[in-house]
């Protein structure tokens, strides 16, 4: 009885293990396939798991013995149906048992922001885009247009394209995600600050006062690239340059790509005048405040 008892705590941390590991492979095979064609194709198995069932149950002889002979080459048909979700379930354990999928994924992110930023620079559009570190800045998510979207080179340039809605604001990335655009920026108070920063720059400066975040800046008047951390501003930075400081400080390897070539007609019209108002980030100012420059 003594033995019995020293073992049924070594026996139940097992048994829990093993349930957690089931629930763990179940969990992650739902979402894998939640929003696919799998989560259809596995209604369908459900029910002729079911009717499986229900024949042995039952004992509908026919009915068992047909679904017994079509199961082993069931299988096999769903091993080829199924087989891009398998790909891609493991390659997605692949990456987090060699704990490389978080960091590839937000050094192509930001190498994306390096992209934009390039382009902008070239044609004069006017961007702000905010990285999110340890302090969370849901707040200020919470001010502009919620997107959730995978961070790409194409979508910061379709946001900041003059002719779209969401170009007044901010962009916030978080990880290798942009959380929101449009988005609230509070505007630096520094009376040191140079009387050539306009707006877009002060909201920069602004949110890096109050968080560790990193702003990149591009102005719309010269086209000149800046960055700002922890309250100060680092202006007319080159794009290697740009490069260099994000990686130093988000401590990761951002690698080297190749800028794209900007195709001179496709630039028209990007170089609107830099007007925002007060209290957004790059937001539209006052028609009575003296426009300065970027």
């Amino acid at each position: 009885m003594t033995h019995f008892s020293a073992a049924w705590p070594h026996l139940s941390l097992i048994a829990i293990i093993d349930i957690l590991l089931v629930a763990l492979v179940i969990y992650e095979f739902l979402a894998l396939i939640q929003g696919t064609r799998a989560s259809l194709m596995l209604v369908g198995v459900a029910a002729v798991g079911f009717a499986f069932y229900f024949s042995r149950l039952g004992e509908l002889t026919t009915l068992n013995w047909l679904i017994s002979t079509l199961l082993p080459y069931g299988v096999f048909a769903l091993i080829v149906v199924f087989a891009p979700e398998l790909r891609q379930a493991l390659t997605r354990m692949g990456r987090r048992l060699t704990l490389s999928r978080v960091h590839t994924a937000e050094a192509d992110a930001y190498d994306d922001i390096v992209l934009a930023a390039n382009l902008f620079s070239q044609n004069q559009t006017g961007a702000l885009i905010v990285i999110e570190r340890e302090i969370g800045l849901r707040t200020y998510i919470e001010s502009g247009v919620p997107l959730d979207a995978h961070i790409s080179y194409d979508l910061l340039a379709t946001i900041f394209r003059p002719s779209a809605p969401l170009h007044d604001g901010a962009v916030i990335v978080q990880k290798d995600r942009v959380a929101a655009a449009a988005c609230f920026l509070p505007l630096s108070m520094n009376p040191i600050l140079s009387t050539q920063l306009g707006t877009r720059h002060r909201a920069g400066i602004g949110v890096t006062e109050e968080t560790d975040a990193i702003a990149v800046i591009v102005s719309e008047e010269t086209g000149s690239i800046s960055l700002a951390v922890g309250g100060n501003i680092e202006r007319d930075l080159s794009v290697e340059g740009l490069r260099e400081r994000l990686a130093g400080l988000l401590r990761r390897y951002v690698p080297q790509s190749t800028l794209p070539t900007v195709i001179t007609g496709e630039s028209e019209g990007l170089s609107e005048a830099e007007d925002m108002e007060p209290h957004r980030a790059g937001l539209r100012k006052s028609d009575s405040e003296p426009k300065v420059g970027r």
